[in-house]
């Protein structure tokens, strides 16, 4: 059995752990009204969360029909990232092989890319001058399109 001491402290604890969920819960929420949330994964998603709503919901959609196509890819692409780790966590490293396993999953990762980024320019070319220039200054602020320093 507890003291009275002991339970009063536990109470306290409770009592501001429960406080402090709240509090948590309450920004969450907040945050979730003020800002958009991103749509999707990689620039295209990043750009598209400064889209006034009905665009950006359009643009979810395209992109994550375009994420469905290319699942079997993304499948393929694990077992190429699996294949690289293996052969990373090998008592003795073949770099050749490791080399050859990296740049599999490198031109993976850049078709799966190619991929939804040729499903989202159709969309895009559709939208008005003035959502296309936010889009195409979100992605220059996201670095997507980025000068390199001179």
């Amino acid at each position: 059995m507890m003291s009275p001491r002991t339970l009063r402290i536990a109470c306290l604890v409770s009592v501001l752990l429960n406080i402090f969920l709240v509090a948590g819960g309450i920004a969450a929420f907040t945050r979730l009204q003020v800002k958009p949330p991103m749509i999707g994964a990689g620039a295209m998603r990043i750009a598209g969360a400064d889209l006034p709503r009905d665009e950006r919901k359009a643009l979810r959609q395209t992109l994550r029909a375009a994420r469905k196509e290319v699942q079997p890819m993304v499948q393929d692409n694990r077992a190429r990232r699996d294949e690289a780790a293996q052969l990373l966590g090998a008592p003795a490293v073949d770099q050749p092989a490791l080399l050859a396993a990296l740049q599999r999953v490198r031109d993976s990762d850049v078709a799966l890319r190619a991929h939804v980024e040729e499903r989202a320019v159709p969309f895009i070319a559709t939208l008005p001058q003035a959502d296309r220039i936010k889009l195409a200054e979100s992605l220059q602020r996201k670095g997507a399109l980025k000068k390199p320093a001179q």
